[in-house]
């Protein structure tokens, strides 16, 4: 079969997909509904599941008793933007080519807005996963987090970003506003799906609890008094935003469609809060592939699918996109994603056939929007126990100094060391080399050069 990609190929797809709608309307209705849930910059050890001490998170541990839970996901970048172009088109950041939140103010002074312009048309040569489930009779809503332009351009039937180049049509818009100021265009939309009797998939990924941390104070209650006031009100954005999920299922359960209905959960980033400074970020955290930045539990909760599960296996959220689509019986897009479809490993509880997952990061800004290479600071690989970072010398814009940047190969064991305090590149040269070797098979580099 021929596929056409860019511009033109996905207008043609859109118009196909009008057909098979019509055509597929009995069969939509026997299709599962799914929600995505992003919560936005939030450390991996930041829920009561996970252990923390403090933070309350009663409804998102619902999620993770009820459900498969993965304590070892991970997101292949540690930056929003790229983050969630995985999660949208299911390659990697090397490929979709979004590598950074912007283009560089230092190299595209003259010309940002027009460099802004082409950025968002990237999207353009992927099938988006929004897209591959309107062709399967889908209704698609985009609330919260969206910097690719309009949310129809990445598929979705309805939302609430204008975009790009709309005014502050930068990174969500009035998207921004759901789970903060409520649930109703969700709501809302989910009232439409089920009165049409179509299936849906939500894409909810508020603005929590990322900056600016503006808690109710019936949260920021709880922790002031324990905790320096900056970590506090971080500490109740969490509350907050896990209250805002509970809600949006509870919901679910109100319409009946709960057992119909798949809810995914993760984070697009990490994020350790600075003690001392309001809304800032510690090093080792966001921006970084450290564990702060890149790791991220996973839920998959689908009463009566999935049965409990809590398991030990690395995943990726670049599984998210093949495991959706297997869910909802849609086609594989024209270009073959390099996830994983976990649903049969979730459905027999049998082990996932992994040895290694990857990833890579890039600056904030973008200094060459057509050679990612230039923005490369991480390329990292874990594989049982090992962890191995390797550092490279990209152009990192104005956020250098909050990086937490350092030199050199690192290697860490994750079993004995999960917060990563012992470098062990120098003890074990073999490990470095034989995990550097998979690294460069994984993302061939033609130019970057070694941070030393």
């Amino acid at each position: 079969m021929i596929h056409i990609t860019g511009k033109i190929g996905r207008t043609l797809a859109m118009l196909c997909a009008v057909v098979v709608l019509s055509a597929s309307t009995a069969l939509a209705a026997d299709k599962p509904n799914i929600l995505l849930i992003l919560s936005d910059d939030q450390a991996w050890t930041d829920y009561s599941f996970m252990g923390h001490e403090r933070i309350k998170t009663p409804h998102i541990d619902k999620l993770a008793e009820g459900g498969v839970l993965f304590r070892h996901g991970y997101v292949p970048t540690p930056l929003c933007r790229p983050s969630l172009m995985v999660l949208a088109t299911g390659h990697y950041t090397s490929v979709h080519g979004v590598t950074g939140n912007d283009p560089s103010p230092k190299y595209y002074k003259k010309d940002l807005q027009k460099a802004r312009a082409q950025l968002i048309t990237k999207i353009d040569q992927f099938d988006t996963l929004p897209e591959l489930l309107v062709e399967q009779g889908y209704l698609c809503h985009q609330s919260g987090k969206w910097w690719e332009g309009n949310f129809k351009r990445g598929g979705f039937t309805h939302g609430m970003t204008r975009g790009f180049p709309q005014q502050g049509g930068r990174h969500g818009d009035d998207g921004l506003k759901i789970g903060r100021n409520g649930l109703k265009p969700c709501t809302d939309f989910i009232d439409l799906a089920v009165k049409e009797g179509k299936p849906f998939y939500m894409w909810y990924a508020p603005f929590m609890p990322h900056t600016p941390h503006t808690p109710p104070q019936k949260y920021l209650d709880k922790y002031k008094d324990k905790v320096p006031l900056p970590v506090a009100k971080y500490y109740a954005m969490c509350e907050w935003f896990d209250a805002t999920c509970g809600e949006l299922v509870g919901y679910l359960d109100k319409k009946g469609i709960r057992n119909n209905t798949l809810i995914i959960y993760i984070c697009d980033n990490g994020w350790i809060q600075n003690p001392g400074k309001a809304n800032r970020y510690d090093k080792r955290s966001k921006q970084t592939c450290y564990e702060g930045g890149i790791c991220q539990p996973t839920i998959y909760n689908w009463p009566g699918t999935l049965s409990p599960q809590d398991r030990p296996e690395l995943v990726s959220s670049i599984d998210i996109f093949p495991t959706v689509l297997a869910v909802a019986g849609a086609r594989q897009p024209g270009k073959k994603v390099p996830g994983l479809n976990l649903l049969p490993f979730m459905k027999d509880k049998q082990p996932i056939p992994r040895k290694a997952i990857f990833g890579d990061s890039f600056a904030h800004d973008i200094a060459d929007l057509d050679n990612p290479e230039k923005s490369l600071l991480y390329r990292w690989c874990i594989k049982g126990k090992w962890k191995l970072l390797l550092s490279y010398n990209g152009e990192m814009g104005r956020y250098k100094s909050s990086q937490g940047y350092e030199k050199g190969p690192q290697l860490f064991d994750l079993v004995s060391d999960p917060h990563e305090k012992n470098n062990l590149a120098e003890k074990h040269p073999d490990v470095v080399k034989a995990l550097s070797a998979e690294i460069q098979n994984w993302y061939p580099l033609k130019t970057a050069k070694v941070f030393e």
